[in-house]
C-alpha cells in the first residue's frame, strides 16, 4: 500500500542567465510507500517549491519525479491523483462542509451513492462526520484544517501533500493535530510529503526528515537520527537547542577519545577519530549537574537558573568554552543532588555517546 516518490536531480531556477537563483538545486530523494516525509528548514530554502513541483503545480528546470517508477515529471496535477491540504484551508465558503469535501469527486464525476459514502467516511476519519452540514464560517480553526484535511483524503490520492497546514493554529490546537494527521495518515497507509518549518513537529511526526538549506538536502534520516547525531552546525542548530565547544583531540583508542579545553579533559564515544581541532555538539539534556570535585567532570560557576516544574534550565560559564545551557529533568527527584544559584560552583558530567563533532559550516 502507498506510493514510492522517486526524485532525481531535480533543479527548479527562477529568472535566466546570471542571475537565475535555484530554488530547488539538483536534489535527489526517494521517499518510500507509506512513509509519512517531512521536508523541514527555514523560509526560502525550497521545501515549498518541492512541494508544488511533487504536485505538479510547479514545473521543474530539469530532473524527474516517478510514482512507482511511472514518470509523472511533466503530468499535470489533476493527472497525478495527489491530495493537497494548503496552510490557508481554502475551504469555499458558501458551500457546507460536505459539499467542499464532495468537491474532488463531483470533479471526477463520482456517481452521488459512491460519492455520499465517501464523504461519510472521509469526515468520520477526521471526527468532523457531526458538523457536514454546517458552513466554514461556523467551524473553529482546527475544525477546518480537518475539513481541508478530509476533502484531500476523500479521492483515495496516491500521494498526500501538506503545506504547513498547522501553521495558523494556535500551539495546543497543533500539538492535538500532530498526532491526529499521523493517526489518520498511518491508518489509511498514504505516502504522505509534508512541509515545515518547525522542527518540534518534524520531530514529533515524521517517519524520516529531510532537512534542506539553499535547495539542497544538507542531512536526511530519522528524527532521532537527525537530533541525536547531527552532522554540521547548521543541523544542530536549527533542530533545537546545542552547546557548541571547541576542543582539542588528546587521545582515541577503540571508538574512546580524549577531548580537552581550558577547564579539562572529558571523555566521548566517537564512532570514528575526530579532527585534532574540533567542534563538538551537545544537547543540553546531556549534561548533568554534580557536586563540585566530582570524578570526571567539569568546573563551572553558575550564571543563571530557572525552575519550570517539570525541568529547569541553568546557564553556566565553563572554562574555554563559555555560556553553556542545561537541561535538567525531574529537579527535584532522586537523581538531583545539586540545587544551584548564581555564583555557585558545580561540577558538569557529559553524557559520552551524546558528544558529537561536526563540521563547523
Amino acid at each position: 500500500m502507498g506510493t514510492q516518490i522517486k526524485i532525481n536531480n531535480l533543479v527548479k531556477a527562477f529568472g535566466s542567465g546570471s542571475n537565475a537563483t535555484r530554488a530547488v538545486d539538483d536534489l535527489s530523494l526517494t521517499i518510500e510507500p507509506g512513509e509519512l516525509f517531512f521536508l523541514l528548514g527555514p523560509s526560502g530554502c525550497g521545501k515549498t517549491t518541492l512541494l508544488r513541483m511533487i504536485a505538479g503545480f510547479i514545473d521543474p528546470t530539469s530532473g524527474s519525479i516517478a510514482f512507482n517508477n511511472k514518470t509523472v515529471t511533466h503530468d499535470p496535477p489533476n493527472k497525478r491523483n495527489t491530495g493537497m491540504v494548503f496552510q490557508s484551508y481554502a475551504l469555499w465558503p458558501h458551500m457546507t462542509v460536505a459539499d467542499n469535501v464532495a468537491f474532488g469527486l463531483k470533479v471526477r464525476k463520482t456517481d452521488p451513492a459512491t460519492r455520499d459514502k465517501l464523504v461519510k467516511e472521509a469526515l468520520a476519519a477526521v471526527q468532523m462526520d457531526p458538523y457536514a452540514d454546517r458552513k466554514p464560517t461556523q467551524l473553529s480553526g482546527g475544525q477546518q484544517q480537518r475539513v481541508a484535511l478530509a476533502r484531500a483524503l476523500v479521492i483515495r490520492p496516491d500521494v498526500l501533500l501538506l503545506d504547513e497546514p498547522l501553521s495558523n493554529l494556535d500551539a495546543k490546537l497543533r500539538n492535538d493535530l500532530r498526532l491526529e494527521i499521523r493517526r489518520i495518515c498511518k491508518d489509511a497507509g498514504l505516502t504522505t510529503v509534508y512541509v515545515t518549518h518547525d522542527q518540534k513537529e518534524a520531530l514529533s511526526m515524521a517517519d524520516r526528515v529531510a532537512l534542506l538549506r539553499s535547495g539542497k538536502v544538507v542531512q536526511l534520516g530519522t528524527p532521532v537520527e537527525l537530533y541525536r547525531q547531527p552532522k554540521s552546525r547548521f543541523v544542530a542548530e536549527f533542530l533545537g537547542e546545542t552547546n557548541l565547544i571547541h576542543a582539542t583531540t588528546e587521545t582515541y583508542n577503540n571508538n574512546q577519545a580524549t577531548l580537552a579545553i581550558e577547564a579539562g579533559r572529558f571523555s566521548a564515544t566517537l564512532t570514528q577519530q575526530p579532527e585534532r581541532d574540533c567542534l563538538v555538539s551537545v544537547r543540553p539534556e546531556a549534561i548533568t549537574l554534580r557536586a563540585p570535585g566530582t570524578p570526571n567532570t567539569l568546573p563551572a560557576t553558575v550564571v543563571e537558573s530557572a525552575y519550570l516544574g517539570e525541568t529547569a534550565q541553568h546557564i553556566v560559564e565553563l572554562k574555554g568554552a563559555g555560556h553553556i545551557k542545561i537541561a535538567e529533568l525531574n529537579p527535584f527527584g532522586s537523581n538531583s543532588t545539586v540545587h544551584p544559584k548564581p555564583g555557585d560552583n558545580v561540577a558538569l558530567e557529559l553524557a559520552q555517546s551524546d558528544i558529537v563533532p561536526i563540521q563547523n559550516d
